[in-house]
């Protein structure tokens, strides 16, 4: 089973350069604006994660960038759940202009959990997270 979310985007002005192009960092908070929405979703917000002891700071960011996005554009982000036996989130990314159909960017991300008050990383994975992945039929 595939986990998914769309979110829209829309490119605002102080995204772009004195050109109108997005600068290219803004891809990486596209991927996060994605994460958010996802976490809306399915229950694995932020918050969510912080409330049983863990942060999930990024360890890994991958983009592939193959169009350019301007000013007032509309951005659709594809966020997808990659499956792992690790304890870690990771998530891989497609981005689209709905007017276009054009792959704008694709990439991925890699987090880990940190015990909230050690920062110590966590190789076993937390049970709030197993029982996540059970609930929506990933175990």
């Amino acid at each position: 089973m595939a986990l998914t979310e769309c979110t829209n985007i829309l490119v605002k002005f102080n995204e772009a350069d004195s050109l109108g192009i997005v600068w290219h960092g803004h891809y990486v908070r596209y991927f996060e604006d994605g994460r958010e929405a996802f976490g809306e979703k399915y229950g694995l917000r932020y918050l969510d994660i912080f409330k049983h002891g863990y942060t999930v700071p990024v360890v890994n960011v991958q983009c592939d960038y193959k169009r350019s996005l301007r000013y007032g554009d509309r951005v659709v982000v594809e966020t997808r759940y990659v499956d792992n036996m690790a304890a870690k989130l990771k998530f891989e990314y497609t981005l689209t202009n709905p007017a276009t159909g054009e792959v704008i960017a694709t990439g991925s991300t890699v987090q880990v959990f940190l015990d909230k008050e050690t920062a110590s990383l966590q190789i076993i994975m937390p049970t709030f997270f197993s029982e996540w992945k059970k609930q929506h039929g990933l175990v």
